[in-house]
């Protein structure tokens, strides 16, 4: 359809690829994660993101499916630098655990992509008694991002050139709880809701990207934080919903993207010179986006900050 194909400011449109987004950057020299990388868009993510020359350190829940990701990529691209590391977002211990290896192997860090994302799960609580969703797709980047923060502020100083952290956000973080964030229910199974519980922990991807790039901003430090939605993509993230499978045969390319399509903000949001010094934004479809009045609240994404602090201080919900 012709919206599809419409560019925005960046010239590119929804129908553009990873690699149409990517095409001439040379990311040689540059480290990234990509969380959730053995499947769907965080796959694709790496593999374009090793394309470029970024030498990509995959953070995989399931390591025998993140090595067969890094199998296939090299096979198709025998110069990719490629790792696989173990990584369990929901649980606090695996976080710390995996940002401690990841020092040790005292590499740089340019690039973070908190990729990794559950949705629509019924109520489950992740190790540290957290609701689950939340636990997974923010809490657990919250915690790693905060581990790596010096590492990523060292790494742009030493090198000169600009550190980027990218939270893969979503649409649905327009379709939250009425309250934004439950703070005090977070972990009540009363009124919940999964696809709430999804838009809630997706609004906070926004929200801790807008409060990292201000204070990053604060502090002077030529590292950058934006929040990205991939788009209506058919992957795995699905599973508790069969009705998407209907609806990609009844709607196919002209409502939903394929992997390759859905990989593509993320990419340019971290690799493409355009992008340059641009903080808190949101991106959709490789352009500037329009987020939610709640993302967009200072004051919430403050109070979301020192509520996650606290969450990961305590290693369990305080509730």
């Amino acid at each position: 359809m012709w919206f599809w194909n419409r560019k925005g400011a960046s010239g590119f449109s929804a129908s553009s690829t990873a690699e149409d987004v990517t095409e001439g950057i040379d990311g040689s020299g540059l480290t990234a994660i990509v969380t959730g990388a053995s499947s769907g868009i965080g796959a694709e993510t790496a593999r374009v993101l090793a394309l470029r020359g970024v030498h990509v350190v995959m953070g995989v829940r399931n390591l025998e499916a993140g090595r067969e990701v890094k199998e296939a990529i090299v096979k198709g691209n025998p110069d990719a630098k490629v790792d696989a590391m173990d990584l369990d977002l929901s649980s606090m211990a695996s976080v710390k655990k995996f940002a401690e290896d990841f020092k040790s192997l005292n590499l740089p860090l340019n690039l973070l992509i908190n990729n990794a994302g559950i949705m629509a799960t019924p109520f489950m609580l992740s190790k540290d008694s957290i609701e689950l969703q939340f636990a997974t797709n923010h809490v657990g980047h919250f915690l790693l991002t905060n581990l790596l923060m010096e590492t990523i502020r060292k790494t742009a100083s030493a090198s000169r050139k600009e550190g980027r952290i990218v939270n893969v956000s979503s649409r649905r973080h327009q379709f939250s709880y009425l309250e934004g964030i439950r703070f005090a229910k977070l972990s009540d199974p009363s009124g919940y809701n999964s696809l709430s519980a999804y838009g809630q922990s997706k609004l906070a991807n926004i929200l801790h990207a807008n409060e990292i790039a201000r204070q990053l901003k604060e502090d002077r430090v030529e590292v950058t934080a934006n929040s990205v939605h991939p788009g209506l993509i058919a992957t795995n993230l699905f599973r508790h919903y069969s009705f998407v499978t209907g609806l990609v045969g009844l709607a196919g390319k002209f409502v939903i993207k394929n992997v390759q399509q859905g990989a593509a903000t993320t990419c340019y949001v971290a690799l493409h010179p355009k992008v340059k010094g641009m903080s808190g934004q949101y991106f959709a479809d490789s352009n500037i986006a329009k987020a939610s009045l709640q993302a967009n609240d200072a004051e919430l994404a403050k109070k979301l900050w020192d509520f996650s602090l606290d969450l990961v201080r305590r290693g369990t919900n305080p509730s």
